[in-house]
């Protein structure tokens, strides 16, 4: 196998997403680092693959990062992936990638699962200019000045957020962008798998009759433009 490393998107939810191209490459590289070796060691026992599990997360990417670029550029093919979905989507890779740039090391990105685009597409809203979002700010200046300015955006807003906060994003966000057409995806690919189109005030009360449970994608819709408002 080509010395390089292999970005290799992993299930959000149902393991038989997992391409044939990801399990051919775990099973031939020389090593897997993963951002939460449990999990990854999870997956690569169903799958009946064995291979070394190094931890490279959010807390030790630079320096995790620069021993897989030295293994590159030695000639082994070195695998990343992260706990579910494609690696440098609100998690590690996007660091691991700039850093192969800067030294000239080569790297492959794997095409798999993604959350945000089956949780755009599921939505129903308008894919086109779509922004992908991730997690908001927590709290502060900086939440409120990524909400003023995420609120003129025209296309389609991808969130991502915990069940802790869902509630209170929704309701932060319904008073910010007013009560635009949203869509709440939980357990995407999962047994419990649901989409619920609403829009965000809905969604405000909605969660006060049914706390949230499980893993959210709120897709929310971007803000009119000025044809639809003079319409």
């Amino acid at each position: 196998m080509e010395g390089k490393l292999y970005l290799c998107p992993t299930p959000i939810g149902n393991l038989e997403d997992i391409t044939l191209r990801v399990i051919h490459t775990l099973e031939a590289c020389q090593a897997v680092y993963c951002e939460d070796t449990r999990r990854t060691g999870q997956l690569l026992r169903h799958l009946g693959v064995a291979k070394p599990l190094v931890s490279c997360h959010a807390h030790n990417e630079a320096q995790r990062g620069q021993e897989i670029v030295e293994r590159v550029l030695a000639g082994e093919a070195i695998a990343y992936a992260s706990d579910a979905g494609m690696p440098g989507i609100s998690d590690p890779g996007e660091r691991l990638i700039q850093r192969c740039q800067a030294a000239g090391a080569p790297y492959e990105v794997l095409p798999g699962p993604s959350a945000s685009l089956t949780a755009l597409v599921a939505s129903g809203l308008p894919v086109q200019e779509a922004v992908f979002v991730g997690f908001l700010p927590r709290s502060g200046k900086e939440r409120r000045e990524w909400i003023a300015r995420l609120g003129r955006q025209t296309g389609s807003l991808i969130l991502y957020e915990s069940p802790l906060r869902l509630s209170d994003t929704a309701r932060e966000l319904a008073q910010a962008w007013g009560d635009r057409p949203a869509a709440l995806c939980r357990e995407l690919t999962k047994l419990h798998e649901q989409v619920l189109r609403t829009t965000l005030g809905e969604a405000t009360d909605y969660f006060v009759q049914t706390p949230p449970r499980g893993e959210f994608v709120l897709v929310v819709d971007g803000a009119p433009t000025p044809a639809a408002q003079a319409g």
